[in-house]
């Protein structure tokens, strides 16, 4: 980037403010450095540039699809990321007093050149081969306030790139579709995002094009707040802002919520950005900190006990054993993960079936002590308010049904590593899940019409009196008489009640036939909503604990390494090796108070 352009951009972060904090970071890496730790170095130098900017990173990252280009253009007032094309590169803008751009490439060797191209039309250069990421300047009154935006690329190849934009940002915003509400595996993205970057913005994109958003903002609220996740959703549509702007029509701008989320940007971001970058530092140095301290306390104990040397060895080892133990397929907590997952989805839809096939038994009685016809609307609608009242007690089931499964498996691991934020399984609206599901079907024989039942007594009084008139034919009488005429009649009224009856009981069958339609179809849509709902709860299962056991065995491994070195390495200079490592033991535990008076 270049340097004029930084200069003429606003200073959000007081150089006096970040100035004991650069010492605290600088002090502990070079801590980190000398114990070995070049992870831990690695990521303080990551929080050191991120502290010492001046300026604020604002990273845009979400799932191909949702708009993070447009937004981006949106929030800088110019085309700088490509909206049409399949790849992507990081892109960064800048302020400057006239727009710039400036390809970065590959050239081979490790080496890089830098490439002016026309900044109102990058696009096709953006596309051409050996493209590490794109630099652009622009007179955004946005940049202006000290915000440098970067777009990170949304490609599954590039997600190492993503992930190290995301640890050197000041703030992110999460880019979702307006039109559905946030998975299980989106707020475990999120939880990941949170511990690199805790000022994190949840942006609702392309509400011009789903009219329930509102709904979907609400619902992705009360998700994030039961995850622990206090995150802002700020619902915008980035291509009505442009529109808007095209069009100069400032109530369509409004509308967008484009300004209002450059205004929450400015106040919740710009203006607290010291308060923010030193809570978030703060918060790695205390990480680090402790990590670091657990392996200078491995190395300490094994020298100053030599005796314990063969303990603290076997000690540190099976610890190693047990958290390459939790790594396996074959662990305990990956076992009873796949098995209780299999037990609670067979036992969800077995509550489920139990729940419906009471419901068809209380129909089909209903149905037999009355007439189908009368009130088949009514008994539909009460039916399925019936229906989902049982679909969310079911849910409500697998929702802590899950959570229990989350503590067995906690349990599994040692005590202080907590359950990860499930989502929450219980239906806000059952009829959202039961909207692909067909209302219950009408009664083609509800009803007789009146020539049906003229010509069933038709039917029945002709055979009366043909009968009873060829009777009174032989005694000298027409064959149409009183008593012929009598016999048709109660014949036809008989034939008549006949025919009632066996249409009430054609209803009745049909009535029960459209019954267990319907709970069929309920059983094929629930079971499947359930069955991915509960596949999302353990895929979150399964990364949060495989990250524990990952973060577990490098621990343990650093701190086995650490103490066995620590036997051969230093043999007649042990007691001082052990007052250096309890000096650094001090410095650290000296360097995490300072770090957290600053806070304080």
């Amino acid at each position: 980037m270049s340097a004029a352009a930084g200069l003429e951009s606003a200073t959000v972060k007081h150089p006096d403010v970040m100035a004991p904090l650069i010492r605290i970071l600088d002090e502990l890496r070079e801590m980190a450095r000398s114990a070995g730790r070049d992870d831990l170095s690695g990521r303080l130098s990551m929080v050191r540039a991120r502290v010492g900017d001046p300026r604020v990173r604002l990273v845009v990252v979400g799932e191909p699809k949702n708009g993070m280009s447009t937004l981006v253009n949106s929030l800088v007032g110019a085309q700088v990321s490509a909206t049409d094309s399949p790849l992507s590169v990081p892109v960064i803008v800048e302020y400057g007093p006239q727009p710039t751009a400036t390809l970065v490439k590959s050239v081979g060797g490790g080496r890089t050149e830098r490439q002016s191209v026309d900044p109102l039309d990058p696009g096709p250069a953006l596309r051409a081969d050996g493209v590490i990421r794109a630099e652009f300047t622009e007179p955004s009154p946005l940049l202006a306030d000290g915000i440098v935006v970067m777009d990170a690329p949304g490609a599954p190849a590039d997600e190492h790139i993503k992930w190290s934009m995301i640890a050197a940002a000041d703030a992110v915003l999460y880019v979702v579709d307006a039109g559905g509400e946030l998975g299980a595996e989106q707020l475990g993205y999120l939880e990941r995002v949170q511990q690199l970057c805790p000022t994190v913005i949840c942006v609702l994109n392309k509400i011009d094009m789903h009219p329930q958003w509102a709904h979907v903002q609400q619902r992705n609220r009360d998700l994030l707040d039961a995850a622990g996740l206090g995150f802002a959703v700020a619902p915008v549509s980035a291509l009505l802002h442009r529109q808007a702007g095209m069009a100069g029509n400032y109530q369509r701008d409004i509308e967008s919520g484009m300004p209002q989320l450059i205004d929450h940007l400015r106040d919740y971001v710009v203006a607290r950005a010291d308060s923010v970058a030193v809570n978030a530092a703060v918060r790695d140095i205390r990480l680090v900190s402790d990590h670091l301290a657990m392996t200078l306390h491995s190395e300490a104990e094994a020298l100053r006990d030599p005796r314990r040397r063969a303990q603290i060895t076997e000690q540190l080892a099976a610890a190693r054993d047990q958290a390459e133990q939790l790594r396996q397929r074959t662990a305990n907590w990956q076992v009873t993960l796949v098995d209780g997952s299999t037990e609670l989805m067979a036992d969800i839809e077995h509550d489920l079936r139990h729940r419906l096939r009471n419901l068809v038994r209380d129909a089909e009685a209903e149905i037999t002590q009355t007439d189908p016809a009368r009130g088949w609307k009514d008994f539909g609608t009460d039916l399925d308010a019936r229906i989902c009242e049982a679909v969310e007690e079911n849910f409500v089931m697998a929702h802590y049904r899950s959570v229990e499964l989350c503590e067995q498996v906690a349990s599994k691991f040692p005590a202080d590593n907590r359950t990860p934020p499930l989502p929450d399984l219980r239906l806000e609206n059952p009829g959202e899940v039961l909207e692909p599901v067909a209302s219950l079907e009408p009664l083609e024989s509800a009803k007789a019409s009146v020539t049906q039942q003229f010509l069933s007594g038709l039917r029945g009084s002709y055979g009366g009196i043909l009968m009873v008139g060829l009777a009174t034919s032989l005694l000298g009488m027409s064959l149409v008489n009183w008593y012929s005429a009598g016999a048709g009649v109660l014949l036809g009224v008989n034939a008549l009640w006949d025919d009632r009856k066996n249409r009430k009981l054609r209803r009745r069958a049909e009535a029960k036939v459209a019954v267990a339609r319907l709970m069929d179809d309920v059983i094929f849509q629930v079971s499947k909503e359930s069955r991915n709902r509960l596949r999302a709860m353990q895929r979150t299962l399964r990364d949060h604990f495989t990250d524990i056991a990952t973060e577990t065995l490098r621990t343990a491994d650093d701190a086995l390494r650490a103490a066995e070195e620590a036997y051969g390495k230093y043999g007649d200079r042990r007691e001082e090796r052990i007052a250096e490592l309890d000096a650094q033991l001090g410095r650290v535990r000296g360097v995490r108070d300072r770090a957290g008076q600053l806070v304080g």
